[in-house]
C-alpha cells in the first residue's frame, strides 16, 4: 500500500486498482487507529460518497486536534467502489487483510449487502449508513446502522408517507407502486406494500424497472392510465429525476406523489429539478425547517460547506453531512467507552449505549438498527425555477411527519410545478 502525506484534509479515494491513499499525521507516540471504507467517489452514487468522505475527513481532524482515540491518531484507508457493488468485497478483502484495518465502516444498501459476508467471516463490527434492512437478511449480532429507520426495516422508507396519505379527506382508495430492481427500491417496495395492504388500498400498478432505465416516460403513462389516488416511488437519484420529470412532461398528477426517492435531498438534483418538485413528498434525515431541534449541525455545516463549495459538491449538506458526523460520533464514543478495538466488546457496549451526537440521542436495538423510527417526510412548497439556494429556505421544505417535528400540513391534489 502506497502512503502519501497529502495534509490534514487530504483523504482521496483510490481505485481497488490503484493505491489506497491514506491520512498522514505529524508523529505520534502510537501507531494509528485504522479506520477502511469502501466509498462511491465516482459513478451513480457519488454525489453521496463524496460528501460522505468529506465529512468523515472532517470528523477525523476534530480527533486528531483533541489527541486522538486511546492517545493514538485515527487515519482513513478508502478506495472507490466506483457505485459498483461487484467491487466491494474485494475491497473489504483487501482492507482487512492487506491494510489490517482496525475498524470498517460501509455506506449506502447496494454496497453494504456485499460487505457483509467479508466482515462477517472476519468477525468485525460493522458500522453503516445509509443501509435499508441490510441485517434482516444476515441477522448479524454485530451490525449497527445509524439512519433512523428505526426497527422495522422496510417500513421505514413508506410508514410516514402512509400516514400522511390517509390523512387526506376523501381517504385514498388506489395507489401504483413503482421503483428500480435493486436492493433499496425493493425493499422500499415491499414496505410500501404491506403499508398499502394495512390501509385497504388497492395497489392497481405494482412494477420495477430495470436500474438501468433512462426513459421513464412510458413507465408514467403506464401509471396514468390506471388513473391512481396515490404514486409510491422507490427510486435512486437518476431514476428519481427522470421519473419527476417525465410526470410534469405528461402533466401526470395525483393526489399525492412521491415516496421513497433518493436525490430529492441532494442539493445539486433540487436545484436541476427546482420548482417540478413542487408538491411532491419525499423523506429527508434533516432540513433546515427543524434546524432548531439540532443546534450543532450548524456548527458542522459552517465548516462543511466551504469545503464543499471548493470541491465542487454538495455545497449545502443538509442530508449526508449531518448522520455521517454522527457516525462517526458513535465510532468514537464505542471505542473509547469500551476501552479498546476488540470487536467483542465493541458491539456488547453499542447494544447497551445510548450515544450522544449532534443528530441527537441514538440508541441500538436487538437488530443493530435504531430502536424508534425518526425520518422525515417533507412537501416541497414555493420553488420557482431552478437553483438551489431556495432550499435554504425553512419553508421550501414543510414536515409532514412524525408530529413532533411537524411544520404543516399535506398540500393535496398535486398542483402544477409553476405555482
Amino acid at each position: 500500500m502506497t502512503r502519501s502525506s497529502i495534509g490534514r484534509r487530504g483523504v482521496i479515494a483510490g481505485a481497488l486498482g490503484g493505491a489506497a491513499v491514506v491520512q498522514q499525521w505529524p508523529a505520534w507516540a502510537a501507531d494509528p487507529i485504522k479506520i477502511g471504507f469502501s466509498i462511491a467517489q465516482t459513478g451513480g452514487l457519488a454525489s453521496i460518497g463524496k460528501q460522505t468522505h468529506l465529512t468523515m475527513q472532517i470528523w477525523a481532524d476534530d480527533v486528531n486536534a483533541k489527541g486522538g482515540m486511546l492517545g493514538r491518531p485515527v487515519q482513513l484507508v478508502t478506495y472507490d467502489d466506483q457505485s459498483n457493488p461487484a467491487n466491494v468485497p474485494p475491497i473489504y478483502t483487501k482492507l482487512l487483510e492487506v491494510d489490517k484495518v482496525d475498524l470498517i465502516v460501509t455506506n449506502g444498501t447496494n454496497l453494504t449487502v456485499p460487505a457483509m459476508p467479508i466482515a462477517m467471516q472476519h468477525d468485525k463490527v460493522v458500522l453503516t449508513m445509509l443501509a435499508l434492512a441490510v441485517n434482516d437478511k444476515f441477522k448479524y449480532p454485530r451490525y449497527f446502522q445509524t439512519m433512523p429507520y428505526g426497527p422495522h426495516g422496510p417500513a421505514a422508507i413508506s410508514e410516514g408517507f402512509f400516514e400522511v396519505a390517509m390523512g387526506m379527506t376523501p381517504k385514498p382508495t388506489t395507489v401504483a407502486l413503482v421503483g428500480a430492481d435493486a436492493e433499496f427500491s425493493k425493499s422500499a417496495l415491499d414496505g410500501a406494500r404491506e403499508q398499502a395492504h394495512k390501509h385497504g388500498l388497492k395497489i392497481v400498478y405494482d412494477r420495477t424497472y430495470p436500474p438501468q432505465t433512462v426513459e421513464f416516460a412510458p413507465v408514467i403513462r403506464g401509471i396514468a392510465n390506471l388513473n391512481p389516488d396515490i404514486l409510491y416511488v422507490g427510486s435512486y437519484p437518476i431514476d428519481t429525476s427522470g421519473i419527476v420529470k417525465a410526470a410534469r412532461e405528461i402533466n401526470f398528477r395525483p393526489k399525492l406523489f412521491g415516496g421513497g426517492m433518493v436525490g430529492t435531498q441532494a442539493a445539486t438534483l433540487k436545484g436541476d429539478l427546482g420548482e417540478l418538485l413542487n408538491d411532491v413528498v419525499s423523506y429527508e434525515l434533516y432540513c433546515p425547517a427543524v434546524a432548531g431541534k439540532f443546534p450543532e449541525v450548524a456548527s458542522l455545516l459552517a465548516r462543511y460547506q466551504p469545503l464543499a463549495k471548493d470541491k465542487a459538491i454538495d455545497p449545502q449538506g443538509y442530508y449526508v453531512p449531518p448522520f455521517t458526523y454522527a457516525t462517526m460520533q458513535i465510532l468514537q464514543q464505542a471505542v473509547t467507552g469500551s476501552g479498546g478495538l476488540d470487536q467483542d466488546k465493541l458491539a456488547r457496549y453499542m447494544h447497551s449505549t445510548t450515544f450522544k451526537t449532534i443528530v441527537g440521542d441514538i440508541k441500538f436495538g436487538p437488530d443493530g438498527e435504531w430502536d424508534r423510527q425518526r425520518l422525515l417526510w417533507v412537501q416541497f412548497r414555493g420553488l420557482k425555477g431552478q437553483g438551489m439556494d431556495q432550499f435554504a429556505n425553512p419553508a421550501a421544505e414543510v414536515v409532514l411527519h412524525p408530529t413532533e417535528y411537524r411544520t404543516g400540513e399535506l398540500r393535496y391534489p398535486m398542483g402544477p410545478a409553476r405555482q
